[in-house]
């Protein structure tokens, strides 16, 4: 559970460690190869959540991008969003420019980096909502970006990881498929229906709602921003009452009202994510089979007192604790899902109980990794010198079930890496040993 400590305080702490952290992203990039920086980006006004503002999103793409974006044609490239880690505390969209280089060579796809609101100035759950704010402006403006509304799909690292999932359970609209008076809603799709079809409570009684029957989880009244954040999200208006999201084969369409943007979700790669924070830090960290690869206390305090606010939540929400999401709004999510998860993390027995699920209970395709020998992050390392051992490997096994997804041909183009045995790879190589070809 968070903590009490004073939110100036909190804030004082996140600036000290996110400079720190830019300057260990900062060594990280200086290995070569240097990753490129984006090509352009776009800031773009919140409007799921009723916290207003904005938010950037940065675009990585393809060579040839550029070119045929001159020629006007009808060229359509996949699509990635991807939502860098640091505890929804720490970090920035440039620091998975790794990831987002290789998917761009390897896929042709776009990819597209959330620079999501932080906490503790943004609590729970301005994050993700922002990344479905994000998705949904992507899909009204697909054509002119020359994206392919047939073809997105989600990815993270770590707290981004999460968000590979809370992300389109957000999108599924107002969590549940019930009306303000307690009747189930009746649809013959998995997924959620817009709120603009069910009648609204009446004003006078909107803070008077009996428990259970809001189609929200309520979060309770706080002192100074807590309690302004708070009455907003009681007030304000979102953008997810126009929004329906469903299953279409093994895709979810995600639509918005008032206009035809559909786009389909294929598929989630998720890079060691949270997913059940019912589960304290000591029971997490019990889990761990090297202690001393556990993140620092400091760190993962941090984290909790910033993020998980106020401290009256449910940590069984949907939109923070996948793993406990309810089954109707599971199944709703993509059939294609890409789990990594590491040997020394904390967060590797709550990976595996969430993949078990997904897979044996759901029924879903999971392409699951637990990299040997290595502990959380271990592919942002901050060495100059050399990539982390094993990343670049990692993120080709994840390129090539992106190209699955896409539906693009392993044939259309040579790859120098050839074809990755993945289940052999991944059981018999130790990432303590693995040697890097130098470049």
């Amino acid at each position: 559970m968070p903590g009490s400590r004073p939110r100036w305080m909190l804030h004082v702490q996140a600036v000290f460690w996110r400079f720190l952290m830019g300057i260990g992203m900062s060594l990280h990039k200086m290995a070569r190869p240097r990753p490129s920086r984006p090509a352009f980006h776009r800031d773009i006004d919140a409007t799921v959540s009723p916290i207003k503002g904005k938010f950037r999103i940065h675009f990585y793409v393809p060579k040839d991008y550029k070119r045929y974006k001159k020629l006007k044609g009808n060229k359509k490239y996949p699509c990635v969003i991807n939502f860098h880690g640091g505890g929804f505390v720490l970090g920035t969209a440039h620091d998975d420019a790794r990831w987002s280089n290789i998917v761009v060579k390897e896929v042709g796809a776009v990819v597209v980096s959330v620079a999501y609101r932080l906490a503790p100035e943004y609590p729970f759950p301005t994050a993700v909502e922002d990344g479905a704010d994000a998705i949904l402006w992507l899909a009204q403006h697909a054509e002119e970006l020359m994206l392919d509304p047939e073809r997105f799909a989600v990815s993270g690292f770590s707290s981004g990881g999460n968000m590979s999932f809370t992300v389109p359970l957000c999108l599924q609209g107002e969590l549940f498929d019930r009306t303000p008076s307690g009747a189930r809603i009746i649809d013959g799709r998995a997924g959620s229906v817009p709120n603009a079809v069910i009648q609204p409570p009446p004003a006078a009684n909107s803070t008077a709602t009996p428990a259970g029957s809001s189609s929200r989880i309520p979060l309770m009244h706080q002192q100074s921003r807590l309690d302004r954040i708070a009455m907003l999200r009681q007030t304000g208006a979102s953008s997810l009452s126009l929004v329906s999201s469903y299953k279409e084969g093994p895709a979810v369409s995600v639509m918005t009202q008032g206009n035809n943007s559909v786009v389909k979700i294929r598929g989630i790669v998720s890079f060691y994510p949270p997913t059940d924070y019912t589960v304290t830090r000591a029971q997490r960290r019990a889990t761990c089979a090297r202690a001393d690869q556990n993140l620092p206390a400091v760190f993962t305090e941090l984290f909790d007192d910033s993020y998980l606010q106020p401290p009256s939540l449910d940590l069984a929400h949907p939109w923070l604790s996948p793993g406990q999401a309810p089954t109707r709004m599971l199944e709703a999510l993509p059939d294609d899902i890409v789990m990594f998860c590491c040997e020394w993390d904390m967060l590797l027995a709550e990976g595996e109980r969430f993949r078990d699920k997904l897979q044996k209970d759901l029924g879903k395709r999971v392409h699951y990794h637990c990299v040997p020998g290595v502990p959380h992050g271990w592919d942002k390392a901050p060495n100059p010198l050399r990539e982390s051992p094993g990343a670049r490997q990692q993120y080709l096994v994840a390129c090539k079930e992106l190209r699955r997804m896409f539906d693009i041909d392993e044939d259309e183009e040579e790859h120098e890496h050839g074809d990755l045995p993945c289940r052999k790879y991944h059981k018999s190589v130790d990432m303590g040993k693995l040697q890097v070809p130098p470049r």
